[in-house]
């Protein structure tokens, strides 16, 4: 027997952001994101619970910033979720990450989350001077930075592939407690909770 009221499934949408649309080819980039914004618009309108955006870093795709293209799209929606699918955690600054996506969930009234990975494809390694040597132990890292800064406002914390933290704030700070972090693994998610 469920709880009354529960809900027990979402439905919702993702995208790369491909560089092209269905409708042609010759789309400008400009035009094409504008029509991104405007599909999550219309999945917000039709009831869909949440829209995710992946990131690649290259010339196919236009996602190489999720939250901006999510912060868009935070000011034309008023209900749906709005998250990454899956943000490249291996080449990001967790600071900098989080502090992303908790000016998203100010901007999204409390409806932004992330799901981090160590990303399907490799090219965002080169081109932030990252070592695939480095894969694994560079997402364990930079996920237990980003976990520590969700549940800390002053982070203490020291590791192999980025700065100390002593002591240092990260602001601003999102407005649902906890910020909501999923890990992307192949076609599957996990929760932390």
């Amino acid at each position: 027997m469920g709880l009354p009221n529960a809900r027990w499934m979402q439905v919702g949408i993702d995208s790369f952001a491909a560089a092209h649309d269905d409708t042609s080819l010759s789309v400008s980039p400009s035009e094409r994101l504008r029509r991104l914004v405007e599909q999550i618009e219309h999945a917000d309108q039709l009831g869909l619970d949440v829209f995710g955006v992946g990131e690649h870093h290259r010339r196919e795709f236009l996602d190489s910033a999720p939250a901006v293209i999510l912060g868009a799209a935070a000011s034309r929606t008023e209900h749906i979720r709005l998250t990454s699918a899956v943000t490249v955690l291996s080449a990001a600054d967790p600071v900098r990450l989080f502090e992303e996506f908790a000016t998203l969930d100010l901007l999204s009234k409390g409806r932004a989350e992330m799901v981090v990975g160590r990303g399907s494809f490799i090219e965002a390694f080169p081109l932030f001077g990252l070592r695939l040597e480095d894969y694994d132990s560079l997402f364990e890292e930079k996920l237990d930075l980003l976990l520590k800064i969700r549940d800390n406002e002053r982070v203490h914390w020291s590791g192999e592939y980025r700065s100390t933290l002593n002591g240092q704030g990260v602001y601003p700070r999102p407005l649902q407690k906890p910020l909501p972090i999923w890990v992307g693994v192949g076609c599957s998610l996990t929760v932390l909770s």
